[in-house]
């Protein structure tokens, strides 16, 4: 029930991201009230120079489809802006020699689990 809710019962946003699109606040703030979601997906974005969609979806414990939603919603108010993601060798896959940035990410996730 509480994904449903989060994003008003919409399931597709309103603007194109990316697992991988990096978020970043504007320093503008809503003119709008926010639900405790977009609050918490907000201050997210601000405590940080920049996080994915991914890594906020899983803060909030929250489906990324709905994460996309807020985020959507979030960028309409002018409150955040998204990055397209960056691939290395200007592809959209790990080439052989970034094993090495993988096996450190994975690491890194096995540390904070």
């Amino acid at each position: 029930m509480r994904p449903y809710t989060a994003s008003g019962g919409r399931t597709r946003p309103s603007v194109t991201l990316d697992l991988l699109s990096l978020m970043t606040a504007t320093g503008v703030r809503p003119g709008v009230p926010l639900g405790t979601e977009h609050t918490l997906a907000l201050r997210m974005c601000a405590g940080a120079a920049a996080v994915t969609v991914a890594e906020v979806a899983g803060q909030l414990r929250l489906p990324a489809v709905v994460v996309k939603v807020l985020l959507s919603d979030l960028m309409e108010y002018g409150a955040v802006m998204a990055q397209a993601p960056r691939f290395p060798h200007g592809g959209a896959s790990f080439a052989a020699d970034d094993l090495s940035l993988l096996r450190a990410v994975l690491d890194g996730l096995r540390r904070r689990l």
